[in-house]
């Protein structure tokens, strides 16, 4: 497939630059995959289209401050984004330079703040992403300096620097692992009330963990999409959700992922299973990086409809609904959703989706 056959044409002003003022005033779009019919929902009315024994699957990472501003020792600047941490004391991250710093560089990270920065160590490369080793290790971790001196790591297309209310806003309100540099975006428009809601209704909860990278938003270069070489992001699937998943299915119930990245860790975990034959048609624990690139011909394993927000043209994600939902259903949609102002992106609204077959 060729990667203009997921292009659109986007107004810039339907790019979300903040949240709304309550997380279940987005709007939601609801798409049938099967029929292609479309309805205008607001987030809110999301319990209206579930029922006792679904199981809504969420990814329970937790956004880090991830960007860090610093200098170099010749004093050029730079700016750090934090992909991976690695430990305690080690991590990989972009970095934004004139010149990129080389093995052996110091770099004091930190010095935006009123308190003093803390220094690094460049100890090598991983591809793209720099290896940087923290110079004192006596008293604090990676973590910990993220949380004095790092800032949130809003997307590219929001154009504003990060405020106190991002803190609290671009995350969701379940986070709980620590590891991701940008929010599984879906979740954002659940809160505490809703949550009760759907566990009164008899709506089970299962996690996931999936620690998005940075890489989510790397545009795709290749004309062809087969092409594409697809980042890797780290995964964990536990016994106890794929458990639910199987008493689930068992008892006539549909698993509703929320979000992408939960949708690419469930039939991470699906097709592993399926490769080994160690559960023929199903689903097993998983713990690990996937690479699972999702596009139409893709035949999904574990989920049986998804919650997610909208997604940026020709981008993997907008080709992993349009493999779920059905390409000309997805193009349909969105071009409905521009025509009726939805707002687009990590703040913006939502859809809820069926699959165009099983």
């Amino acid at each position: 497939m060729k990667l203009s056959e997921f292009n659109f044409e986007l107004p810039e002003e339907l790019i979300a630059q903040y949240p709304l003022p309550e997380r279940t005033d987005s709007r939601l779009l609801c798409l049938d995959g099967q029929t292609g019919e479309l309805s205008d929902r607001v987030f809110k009315s999301l319990p209206d289209l579930l029922q006792a024994g679904d199981l809504l699957v969420f990814n329970n990472t937790k956004v880090i401050p991830a960007r860090l501003f610093g200098q170099k020792s010749t004093g050029g600047k730079l700016e750090v984004l934090v992909e991976r941490v690695l430990d305690e004391h080690t991590f990989l991250a972009q970095i934004r330079a004139s010149k990129s710093p080389k093995n052996g560089a110091i770099l004091t990270l930190g010095i935006d703040s009123s308190e003093l920065g803390f220094q690094v160590e460049m100890i090598g490369r991983q591809g793209d992403l720099f290896h940087l080793q923290l110079m004192n290790q006596n008293e604090q971790t990676v973590f910990t300096l993220l949380d004095k001196f790092g800032h949130m790591p809003l997307p590219p297309y929001v154009e504003r620097s990060d405020e106190e209310t991002d803190l609290l806003r671009y995350q969701t309100v379940y986070a709980k692992e620590k590891g991701a540099v940008a929010a599984p975006t879906a979740g954002l428009h659940f809160d505490e009330a809703l949550l009760d809601t759907m566990t009164k209704m008899g709506i089970d909860t299962a996690w996931v963990t999936l620690h998005v990278g940075a890489g989510t938003f790397q545009p795709v270069r290749v004309e062809n999409i087969l092409d594409h070489k697809m980042h890797s992001e780290y995964v964990d699937v536990s016994a106890d959700t794929v458990a639910k998943i199987k008493q689930t299915q068992a008892q006539g119930g549909r698993v509703i992922a929320v979000g992408t990245t939960a949708m690419r860790s469930l039939e991470s975990a699906a097709t592993l299973a399926n490769e080994k034959g160690d559960e023929p048609e199903g689903i097993k624990e998983f713990h690990g990086d996937t690479d699972i690139f999702i596009f139409p011909g893709y035949q999904f394993k574990a989920v049986d409809a998804m919650v997610t927000n909208f997604h940026l043209p020709e981008s993997t994600l907008i080709m992993l609904i349009s493999a779920f939902a059905g390409l000309d259903n997805v193009k349909n949609a969105y071009q409905h959703a521009i025509n009726e102002k939805y707002r687009f992106f990590s703040y913006g609204d939502a859809m809820f989706i069926t699959p165009q077959s099983k």
